[in-house]
């Protein structure tokens, strides 16, 4: 084997990762298709290792994989400047600022709800988690409503 490639499984154990998740990232379009010896075992590249890396990076920062695999065309991309990944991330802070929003709404609603509960041994029938689950009322709105 040369010293420029390596197996899957040595990809893998360098990057942290399964096996089935550099097939996966194969599959995906987010790594290339590795050449393969005359054996039949994929030949890989320090390049795929790095790039590895780079969806790891992105996916600990919230990217989905559609948006990892916008960023990697972007960051081969001679005409794309430093001011259109820093819209990407711009877009992805605004994403987190409404998720973060939303769970806090969850959050409100389940304090409001366990502080109802009496910690009895009563019957399910009467506990007011089950009983607002049941409900056709929107549990964040309600919550929101009484800020």
């Amino acid at each position: 084997m040369s010293t420029a490639t390596m197996t899957i499984g040595q990809v893998a154990k360098r990057c942290g990762l399964g096996v089935e998740a550099i097939r996966f990232y194969e599959r995906e379009g987010l790594i290339p298709d590795p050449p393969r010896r005359t054996s039949g075992y994929r030949e890989y590249s320090q390049e795929t290792v790095a790039r590895i890396h780079f969806i790891r990076r992105a996916k600990e920062l919230g990217f989905s994989l559609k948006e990892i695999r916008e960023l990697l065309t972007l960051r081969v991309d001679p005409e794309t400047t430093c001011s259109d990944i820093k819209v990407r991330a711009q877009d992805k802070l605004r994403d987190i600022d409404a998720k973060m929003r939303s769970l806090r709404q969850i959050k409100r609603a389940l304090q409001r709800l366990t502080a109802k509960c009496e910690d009895t041994i009563g019957p399910t029938g009467e506990c007011p988690i089950l009983e607002a689950l049941g409900t056709s009322t929107p549990l964040q709105s309600a919550s929101t409503a009484r800020r």
